[in-house]
């Protein structure tokens, strides 16, 4: 599942709205939002949230709220009296991310009633221990990592990896950040993952690189992208198809390119390469701009390679310049990383960059 952040701080303008509606539009199921961020205003946080949960529940979609018990003093919410539960569910929060002092006592007794979202950088054998003997309902946990808004104190893969495979036979569903591309938290606008070698690669690329650290549950941890990569995210998630944005260098054969495509089975070691490309009507395609292919670049081979003419393909890593294979077009920086995210039968379609 797909999820992304809305914070709380801000008057909840109709812009911020829309966003929600294009997001949920696009295929994202939960959102994320704070109530400890200290500098922000608690009666204007609490009256967000209600107009949030309210959204939330009207598009059927997942609240999780973040809190410390710094956060639960500052509303005056006392998580173990049942009627304060009842107000967060009937207000549309549906799960609880607890951390900084929050015992386990208390999130053994909230996991009976709604989602609680365990901290994975400081849960321990001791903690598991303790919300066993108080009877926590650990189908109704989830493992949740942290974002990073400072650049280097973002995780390793290898430690990610490591936290969730410890605490997988719990069967907990576990959830990380990668960053957003636009509206960029601040006050450092340095994105928020949770691994440091996402911070400035493309938001789709890196939630897709996600699931190979045994991650469920990816998170847009700023609170915006841009409208191309909600389009992006949307073809993913509803059609997993992999949008790329080209700059054109060669229009004669651009119907020949821009377009859908898949990739072969037969995966290449260097270059992607469309099945479908040589089954189309070729026209003669002479030699022009056989230069050096930088990856990402989109290539159709010409006349001098005889039956192959017409061939489609995307470079994963730099080539020679080769006097048989014509550069059509490119795939723009931004989107070079998705590149990587293409694997054997995938669809891809490349559009004219805005």
């Amino acid at each position: 599942m797909f999820g992304f952040s809305v914070f709380l701080g801000d008057h909840f303008q109709e812009e911020k709205k829309q966003y929600i509606k294009m997001m949920h539009q696009a295929g994202f199921k939960k959102v994320f939002t704070s109530l400890h961020i200290p500098e922000e205003d608690s009666q204007t946080v609490f009256a967000n949230l209600q107009v949030l949960g309210a959204l939330t529940q009207q598009l059927q979609m997942e609240l999780m709220a973040d809190i410390s018990i710094d956060g639960l003093r500052r509303f005056e919410i006392d998580l173990k009296n049942p009627r304060a539960l009842r107000q967060l569910v009937e207000m549309g929060v549906t799960g609880i991310r607890m951390d900084y002092g929050v015992d386990s006592q208390t999130m053994a007794h909230v996991s009976q009633v709604m989602t609680v979202g365990l901290n994975a950088s400081t849960l321990t054998d001791e903690i598991v221990t303790d919300l066993t003997r108080y009877h926590a309902d650990f189908t109704n946990m989830e493992l949740w990592h942290n974002y990073y808004p400072r650049p280097e104190t973002g995780l390793s893969r290898q430690y990610v990896q490591a936290i969730n495979q410890k605490w997988r036979s719990l069967g907990l569903k576990t959830v990380a950040f990668v960053p957003g591309n636009h509206h960029l938290r601040g006050p450092l606008h340095q994105g928020l993952p949770t691994l440091e070698e996402h911070r400035e690669i493309h938001p789709l690329a890196a939630a897709i690189d996600l699931s190979t650290c045994d991650c469920d549950d990816i998170c847009i941890g700023d609170e915006g992208l841009t409208v191309a990569v909600q389009e992006q995210f949307r073809s993913y998630l509803q059609e997993r198809k992999i949008q790329l944005h080209v700059s054109v260098i060669e229009e004669e054969h651009a119907t020949l390119f821009i377009g859908t495509h898949t990739n072969r089975i037969d995966d290449a070691r260097d270059v992607i390469r469309s099945q479908e490309a040589r089954f189309k009507e070729i026209p003669t395609i002479t030699p022009n701009k056989t230069e050096e292919r930088l990856k990402g670049s989109v290539t159709l081979d010409n006349q001098k390679y005889l039956r192959y003419m017409g061939e489609l393909q995307i470079t994963k890593t730099d080539l020679l310049a080769d006097e048989k294979v014509n550069v059509v077009a490119k795939v723009l920086t931004e989107d070079l990383p998705l590149v990587d995210c293409i694997f054997p039968g995938d669809v891809f379609e490349l559009k004219v960059g805005i």
